[in-house]
């Protein structure tokens, strides 16, 4: 009896659909993750500051988000169901369909017509598309799989750090720990590539940070940017770091100096560096190799 990659490997047409309609949904899914996991951190936070400062927030007021805590009303990435945000209506599931729930609902609500943010059909959208680059880059195997899954995190951080400048260890953390795994079980670089990856992604940003900090005062960027590289460190391995930052600091610098214009806001307002490593980490792990030997051909090595 065929395995499933089989199947798979043998119908091309079946494996991109499968992917870009599985995608579809992780997209609709990713956008409660990028909505919910950092209010429920900010619960967790608050609610361990009331434990340590009780009589000093006694009488203060706290968020929504906070109030449910008090009311034992679960608030997670499962519970409560989705609402429209104005009026509250449950969303039923038919209204819940990526993308064509929003484009036949014309962008609104079905009960109060409260306009729908764009932004859910894009990351949903955004989603396929880079999971299918994914499946048709590498194929029906297991490589392809687990990157398809590291595509699906890194849609998650890169909005949540753009709206929060944050990087969650509830999402870094556990894809560092599954990239050692994967090159333990041999779908991705030896063993010990990926660990030394892992430390060296870590100890470079990490090295840069304290400079920058003993320099200026200041702290140039978070920690989660520590872990998100290791992450590609375990990954892809630490030969690949150098690329991943070069490329970062580039989209970084066009994305951020036309953002800024655009936006009209002043240069030392602060820019999140986590989406644009996932961004260069995302293109190494696709086509890091043809990245690195064009450049050596360029410079005739």
């Amino acid at each position: 009896m065929q395995s499933i990659i089989e199947v798979m490997q043998s119908q091309l047409w079946f494996y991109l659909t499968t992917v870009g309609l599985v995608s579809l949904c992780v997209g609709s899914f990713l956008n409660v993750v990028i909505y919910r996991l950092p209010l429920m951190m900010q619960r967790e936070w608050q609610s361990e500051c009331r434990i340590l400062l009780e009589d000093e927030l006694e009488n203060k007021t706290v968020s929504n988000a906070t109030d449910n805590i008090e009311n034992g009303k679960p608030f997670n990435l499962i519970k409560p169901n989705s609402t429209c945000p104005k009026c509250k209506t449950a969303i039923k599931p038919w209204q819940n369909i990526p993308i064509i729930s929003w484009l036949i609902l014309k962008g609104k609500c079905a009960s109060c017509s409260n306009p729908i943010s764009a932004r859910y059909p894009a990351v949903e959208l955004i989603t396929a598309l880079l999971s299918l680059t994914v499946a048709y880059s590498f194929g029906a195997t297991e490589q392809a799989l687990l990157y398809i899954f590291v595509t699906w995190i890194l849609v998650a951080l890169t909005f949540i750090d753009i709206d929060h400048m944050l990087l969650p260890d509830q999402l870094t953390l556990p894809l560092v720990w599954l990239a050692l795994i994967a090159s333990v079980m041999g779908y991705t670089i030896t063993p010990t590539d990926a660990i030394i990856g892992a430390a060296c992604g870590y100890l470079s940003l990490w090295s840069v940070f304290w400079l920058f900090k003993l320099l200026t005062g200041k702290e140039g960027m978070g920690y989660g940017d520590f872990k998100l590289l290791a992450v590609f460190g375990a990954l892809l391995g630490w030969q690949s770091l150098l690329t991943i930052i070069l490329l970062s600091s580039i989209v970084g610098a066009i994305i951020g100096i036309a953002l800024l214009s655009i936006q009209g806001k002043d240069k030392a307002t602060p820019i999140p560096f986590g989406p644009y490593l996932a961004i260069a980490g995302w293109i190494t792990m696709l086509w890091g190799n043809q990245i690195q030997g064009a450049y050596f051909n360029l410079i005739g090595y």
